[in-house]
């Protein structure tokens, strides 16, 4: 069984086709002429892109990545996830290191799952990132059509046998994902098996009898619910004490119904072990007292188990023998972040992997020896990834006295010499995790204009145990997390490779507000502010996310029906701050965002012009969380540069 999700909840941002440039004004060269903008974006106050920068940063922009996305249990092939024109497409290679074949040829970027037959390929696609994703079948470069083309549909899994498929959908009323499963090879066989309420419910695993399935109802990242559902019947039955507060991860059924799964029971950190589904008891079977499993694979007979331990932002891949306990640890792969694990029919392993020096790759693993084959080697825009540079681990005490850490990536000194300008960049989520992987495009920065980065975990995050993660939960603990980017100025500041005057602050989605959030509390501090698809009133965020997620981020958030969280709520709010917001700012947003709606940076774009501020605006009408197609991206890193070279670097850039 592959219960991989194709769906990300991450901001997806990936690399594109060249832009062109203009005809020159008169009087310009050709080098100073202006970029031809992508016709879906709006550049709101943003002057022209200049030529010139397009030649100095051409190669970051080239770089690629090829992402493992199962096997083919008929040809042995790998299935991965690339980009050769605008979008991340389906391709297939057949070998250690052959061609990457695409086989998909979408506008819109998509994912792929094969059978464990081998005889249908699945795969999910949306519209313009409006995160209503559609399932096909892919066969011979066409698409077929599964679901209802409306509703928002999550593909969770095959069952292991091949013969089904399981998914979650908002058809009946558009917010809650009842629970369906069908034939992929007939979608007149699709029947819902359970229709429930909330946007939080998936089938997580089906047994090998596919009369059963385990299904979780996602209520925080504290707490899941699980039960045990009749697929004949459609009856559920709860796992477990729902009135404990434990979070469970991912699960498979083994051939003799053990349920394997990860879970925080009488723990701080996810660990990996068995359920029993009758008595709710779980029982922890590997030896890690500490970090997070972030996830695992059963092999088809159930007696090899994969899995990954994440140590402060770097992934540590390690086999079990379920039958022995024995426990091997895989050293052939460089410090970095691994994903999408899976257990081939005949026991090899596939995963993708990066590094500081390396974009996502595929790889595989051989369960016998631990060696590993590397399967593709992505294009780097002909830059040597050896120069870049590997973080270092921040640790601070906050102003409470809470450690928070982070990631501190350095330009090189004896090309750089002296004090370097800094941008911090904040990660989504909240519930979500800077860790030590590939930097891409943002390389430019460290090799080229000697700027350093910086990326906080600051509490809420994920990867630190459960009880860190719930320390920014609701309105009233809100700011704390904002209070640690200030513990970070104070250290950051003090170290004698960076400037304390050339400081900056970026962040996505959650971490968009962290970035307007900051550039008022701390504006004295820093330069600018580059904030993306970003939360600016957390009232009106609530009331126009799409309706599937909101009793989600509610949870996180607060509850804005409650008078005195939504007094707290607008109290903390960006905009009910605008006007301490005194530096120059930079909003990015996806006209399509069924997240954080468009409106979001409209509002904090105006009230900031309305008294006398600086705010660019780029608006992306077929984006949504985040820009998918490169010319998008592309265009949005120009900007990015742009603004950094008039509002922090000035004439250090380089130097």
């Amino acid at each position: 069984m592959r219960f991989s999700h194709l769906i990300g909840t991450a901001i997806l941002v990936v690399a594109a086709s060249p832009a062109y440039a203009e005809p020159a004004a008169p009087g310009i060269t050709p080098q100073e002429a202006p970029v031809a903008k992508p016709e879906a974006l709006v550049a709101d106050g943003i002057p022209p892109v200049p030529q010139s920068m397009i030649a100095a940063t051409r190669p970051y922009m080239e770089a690629r990545s090829a992402g493992f996305s199962g096997w083919n249990p008929l040809d042995r092939s790998m299935l991965v996830s690339t980009r050769f024109g605008n979008t991340n497409q389906i391709h297939v290679v057949k070998a250690p290191m052959m061609a990457r074949s695409q086989i998909s040829f979408e506008a819109e970027p998509l994912g792929g799952s094969w059978s464990p037959k081998g005889d249908v390929l699945l795969a999910v696609k949306d519209t313009g990132g409006n995160e209503f994703y559609q399932l096909y079948t892919l066969k011979d470069g066409r698409l077929t059509l599964l679901t209802d083309g409306k509703s928002r549909n999550g593909f969770n899994g095959w069952s292991p046998d091949g013969s089904i498929i399981a998914y979650s959908s908002t058809k009946r009323n558009g917010t809650d994902n009842d629970l369906y499963i069908m034939d992929p090879r007939d979608p007149k066989t699709a029947r819902m098996v359970a229709e429930v309420k909330g946007g939080g419910w998936g089938i997580n695993a089906i047994a090998h009898d596919n009369k059963r399935a385990l299904v979780t109802e996602y209520v925080s990242v504290q707490k899941s619910n699980l039960y045990l559902l009749d697929l004949a019947s459609g009856k559920m039955s709860p796992v477990g004490d729902h009135s404990k507060a434990v979070s469970y991860g991912g699960a498979d059924f083994a051939p003799d119904g053990t349920l394997w799964i990860t879970s925080d029971e009488d723990s701080d950190f996810q660990r990996l072990g068995t359920l029993d589904v009758a008595t709710g008891k779980f029982t922890p079977r590997t030896p890690e007292k500490k970090w997070d499993v972030d996830g695992f694979d059963l092999s088809d007979d159930g007696k090899t188990l994969v899995y990954a331990v994440n140590e402060a932002g770097t992934d540590i891949i390690k086999l079990m023998d379920v039958v022995s306990g024995n426990v091997r640890t895989v050293t052939g792969i460089p410090k970095g972040t691994a994903g999408g694990m899976q257990i081939a029919p005949w026991g090899t392993i596939g995963l993708s992997f990066n590094s500081a020096k390396g974009a996502t790759d595929a790889y595989s693993i051989d369960p016998a020896t631990l060696a590993v084959t590397r399967w593709t080697q992505s294009e780097t825009g002909g830059l040597n990834p050896n120069i870049n540079v590997e973080p270092t681990i921040l640790e601070v005490k906050s102003f409470d006295g809470e450690p928070v850490s982070g990631l501190l990536y350095k330009p090189d000194p004896k090309k750089f010499p002296g004090k370097r300008p800094l941008i911090i960049s904040v990660h989504g989520g909240p519930e979500g995790q800077s860790t030590a992987g590939f930097r891409g495009r943002n390389n430019y920065y460290l090799n080229e204009l000697g700027v350093a980065l910086f990326y906080p975990n600051v509490r809420g995050s994920t990867g630190f145990g459960k009880r860190f993660v719930s320390l920014d939960n609701g309105p009233f603990k809100r700011e704390d997390s904002v209070k640690d980017i200030g513990a970070f100025l104070d250290a950051l500041n003090k170290d004698s490779a960076i400037d304390p005057k050339k400081t900056a602050i970026t962040g996505g989605s959650y971490g968009g507000y962290m970035c307007y959030a900051s550039a008022i509390r701390y504006g004295d501090r820093l330069k600018a502010a580059n904030c993306v698809v970003a939360i600016s009133n957390f009232v009106t965020f609530l009331e126009n996310t799409q309706s599937y997620r909101r009793d989600l981020r509610r949870v996180e958030y607060g509850d804005e029906r409650d008078p005195a969280q939504k007094a707290k709520l607008i109290e903390i709010s960006p905009m009910t701050n605008v006007a301490k917001l005194k530096i120059p700012l930079l909003v990015v947003t996806g006209g399509n965002d069924p997240r954080v709606p468009a409106s979001e940076a409209d509002q904090i774009v105006q009230a900031v012009r309305a008294q006398g501020g600086s705010a660019w605006h780029l608006l992306a009408k077929n984006e949504g969380h985040g820009f998918a197609k490169k010319e998008n991206s592309d265009y949005q890193f120009w900007v990015d540069l742009m603004f950094w070279q008039k509002n922090l670097l000035g004439d250090s850039a380089g130097k």
